[in-house]
């Protein structure tokens, strides 16, 4: 039940937007229940801040090197789904060179 992964050297943030009491975003408050201390022990170096609002719809943020950001909105997700976007965000496999501003 405790799938944990290391985050790719890219990533420097991870953020989780969600509601205190909206249905839409139960699956994001059982993710942070059930997962969040060991993917915290996995990656202790990277910032996870949960940040929580009245009614706003549930949304993962990822932030990489040069400032590029990624989101997800995870309304109506399961815990289980929470932790498949999180780990589709922060694998070694997520290319974010492409999307680098032009010089």
């Amino acid at each position: 039940m405790s799938k944990v992964f290391r985050f790719a050297p890219a990533v420097k943030e991870l953020r989780l937007h969600l509601c205190q009491k909206s249905s839409t975003s139960e699956g994001a408050r059982k993710f942070i229940e059930q997962f969040y201390v060991n993917l915290k022990q996995q990656n202790p170096t990277t910032p996870i801040l949960i940040r929580e609002c009245s009614n706003i719809n549930p949304t993962l943020w990822t932030r990489y090197e040069y400032g590029i950001e990624k989101q997800i909105p995870l309304t109506g997700m399961s815990a289980e789904q929470v932790l498949n976007a999180v780990e589709s965000l922060t694998s070694k496999t997520t290319s974010t060179s492409a999307n680098r501003l032009p010089k």
